[in-house]
């Protein structure tokens, strides 16, 4: 079928409804142009199916071309809800002029990185190599072996725009000169280019372990890195990634450095009360802009959100704050609220940009609010103590409007305007209910609303274990929801796909998509002690094994072994955005060791660990999840087995385990009656009985138990035993 008759076809398929997104468009609101990308089904490609530029998706069809026309490939990635990615289309692919000189000298090539995080981890580790940085939209100049040769990220469309003396137009006139009249100069430097991304790619294994000195390195250079008075890194921007939380507050249980829990908790409690945190709906956006968390990049990913909720979590466990409680509660509500498929899964993220009331598309304008709008929505009186508690001002701080945030502590706030803090809690939640009402009928930021394997197994583990810290059965009953319909949808001939979209699911799985959804079985089966999810999590570690595992140096490779074939194949390693897909994969392998009696996987898990262990050295706070595993394998975590009986009041001892902070630790409340179905396939559970009729906790380590006791104080105090006495477990 020729292209022009899939195109067609796909008109019809779409129907009436679609609109296309460009500014060409015919005297009926119909496209000018339309190119390959129509026929795919990511959300950021199709944004771009209507441009001028005639774009290829990645694949083979696009190389032939640039070997058979002899030309260069001009790579393009990014993702639907990234706001430079919308300016540079907006600027330069919908540039008539800019489109033309793409077609005629180049093969254009666009690729969503949230669909194909091995295309754009490699030709990002060349963005690096060359300026040094990195980021979104990424520009990338190839040759037709798909080697990279020249790249930076935006670029603006024109000499001056935006103070740039070389704008995208010039760029792609020398380099084309270049390409032509330097040919072998241009193949040198790819092949120089590449070998160099190769490397960086894949770490160089050092046979051993590193030593347990490695996370308190971490800490020391956190230390000398931290904000004192707004939390996280110092200076501008602020990433919630930018440090270690999770690691931060295991150190401090093993430290007891008032100081290292000051900066996780100082950094908690910031963010939560910056512009960063969605003070109305719930939920974070991406990053803040400024070094207070107080202007965001208002986009909203769901992986950050599925990260953030266990690390409040584990922060309200490690310190009894009961806002870091809230602030989880709220970010799940909203994921429920806005970020959930009607199947149960979950979308990946919503753009920076919303319409005005003008049409222009404007970064932020849905979020934020004047003193006017306040009044109209809220009335005067209530519009006076909105402004007091989130800091809304005359002229704004955010282009003439107002981000929300917690500007004080809101017992100053209470005492300024001689309310109660019980009155001041009640009239904060009827004003969010109010504005975020009124924000409704705005037009809503662009919904990315694809399914991701990996994400999904984030957002899964989040809820499964917000599920039963909070005593939510909701919770787990939407993380349970949200894991069928992976096994059911996205499971295709035995092979996990990485992700789903208009009915269908597309994509092998990567590294992470296998390691996150694991650990979603995981704690799924943790928490509902249900052995359906456990042995789903080991059917696809053995896939994972089998079809990702370096046989010859331990760890995993972001794809398969069966996977395309590109100029290098990585093995993950540093923490980014979201957590190493090793780190976590190796987690997973000790939490199989500490459930099962397979050997095995202790051994894998510490061949994985050393086969990082020179980078981890080298670069230790860029491994904040891996140290969490090293932690654990040299400090093997106890298991704690709660067992009660029919009729029995189980409640006490399990409400101390629900608000303990027991990081990497088993947990598991079963009856007694599951204890003995346990038992025949799991050692650890053998045994195990509600004593006298009374609920019984079994606190283990490493298959030796201590004494079963019967009260909650007692299990604590078997679970917060000093190092020297873990020596002397069994007496």
């Amino acid at each position: 079928m020729t292209l022009e008759n899939q195109i067609r076809k796909m008109v019809q398929r779409r129907g009436d409804a679609y609109r296309p997104r460009t500014r060409h468009l015919d005297d009926q609101g119909r496209a000018i142009y339309t190119n390959r990308l129509f026929l795919e089904s990511s959300p950021y490609l199709l944004q771009h199916a209507h441009n001028p530029v005639d774009w290829y998706p990645w694949g083979d069809e696009a190389f032939d071309a640039a070997r058979r026309l002899d030309r260069p490939a001009l790579l393009s990635v990014g993702y639907a809800t990234c706001h430079w990615c919308h300016v540079m289309e907006e600027e330069s692919f919908e540039d008539e002029e800019i489109a033309r000189y793409i077609n005629d000298n180049y093969i254009a090539v666009k690729v969503d990185r949230e669909e194909r995080p091995d295309v754009d981890a490699i030709y990002m580790s060349a963005v690096q190599a060359i300026t040094g940085r990195g980021g979104w939209p990424m520009t990338v100049w190839l040759t037709p072996k798909r080697e990279p040769f020249y790249g930076g990220t935006y670029f603006p469309a024109r000499d001056g725009d935006r103070g740039s003396s070389v704008g995208l137009l010039t760029l792609l006139h020398k380099i084309r000169e270049s390409y032509d009249g330097k040919r072998e100069m241009v193949s040198q430097s790819a092949g120089e280019l590449s070998r160099a991304v190769r490397q960086m790619l894949t770490p160089a294994a050092a046979g051993r372990l590193p030593g347990e000195g490695v996370s308190d390195r971490v800490v020391s250079s956190s230390k000398t890195r931290f904000d004192p008075v707004y939390g996280g890194i110092a200076g501008a921007p602020k990433f919630p990634s930018s440090l270690p939380l999770r690691l931060l507050l295991r150190r401090h249980r093993c430290t007891n450095d008032p100081d290292v829990l000051n900066m996780a908790a100082l950094t908690l409690e910031k963010m939560a009360a910056g512009g960063m945190n969605d003070q109305v709906g719930g939920g974070f956006h991406r990053y803040s802009t400024d070094a207070q968390w107080l202007v965001p990049h208002f986009e909203k990913m769901l992986y950050d959100n599925a990260l953030l909720v266990p690390a409040y979590i584990e922060g309200w466990q490690a310190t009894g704050n009961l806002r870091f409680r809230r602030v989880a509660i709220k970010t799940l509500d909203y994921v429920v609220r806005e970020m959930t498929s009607p199947d149960g899964a979950f979308f990946s993220a919503t753009d920076a940009d919303s319409l005005t009331p003008s049409g222009h598309r404007e970064e932020g304008w849905y979020f934020t609010w004047t003193i006017e709008e306040l009044n109209d929505v809220l009335g005067a009186d209530d519009a006076r103590i909105a402004a007091a508690v989130y800091g809304v001002e005359t002229g704004g701080n955010f282009e003439g409007r107002s981000v929300l945030f917690l500007s004080r502590e809101l017992n100053n706030v209470a005492g300024e305007l001689g309310l109660s803090m019980v009155q001041l809690a009640s009239d904060v939640d009827r004003i969010n209910a109010a504005l975020y009402a009124r924000r409704q009928t705005r037009p809503a930021p662009l919904r990315d609303d694809k399914i991701l394997a990996a994400w999904n197994g984030l957002m899964i583990s989040a809820f499964a274990r917000a599920g039963f810290a909070l005593d939510d059965s909701a919770y787990l009953e939407r993380a349970g929801r949200a894991a069928d319909f992976i096994l059911n949808r996205m499971v295709v001939d035995g092979r996990l796909k990485r992700s789903f979209k208009d009915g269908a699911a597309g994509g092998n799985g990567f590294l992470d998509d296998h390691a996150f959804f694991i650990a979603a079985l995981l704690d799924l089966f943790e928490t509902t002690t249900d052995l359906h999810w456990l042995a789903r999590a080991v059917e696809l570690d053995r896939t994972l094994a089998d079809r990702f595992g370096d046989s010859e140096n331990g760890g995993f490779f972001m794809t398969a072994a069966d996977h395309e074939v590109l100029i290098a194949r990585e093995k993950p390693a540093l923490d980014g955005a979201i957590p190493s897909g090793n780190a976590v994969a190796l987690m997973n392998l000790l939490r199989l060791n500490a459930l099962t009696p397979d050997p095995s996987y202790l051994k894998r898990a510490e061949r994985g660990l050393a086969a990082f262990s020179a980078i981890m050295e080298a670069n230790p706070s860029a491994f904040g999840e891996m140290l969490m595993v090293l932690d654990d394998f040299l400090h093997l975590p106890p298991q704690v087995i709660l067992v009660t009986p029919v009729g029995g009041d189980a409640a006490a001892m399990t409400d101390r385990l629900r608000s303990a902070f027991l990081p990497g630790s088993l947990v598991m409340v079963v009856t007694e009656s599951r204890a003995v179905q346990l038992s025949r396939g799991f050692p650890l559970f053998r045994g195990k009985t509600a004593a006298g009729g009374k609920a019984t906790a079994y606190v283990c380590r490493n298959g030796a138990c201590r004494l079963p006791v019967t009260t909650a104080d007692a299990m604590m105090k078997q679970l917060t035993i000093t190092k020297k006495a873990v020596q002397n477990w069994t007496d």
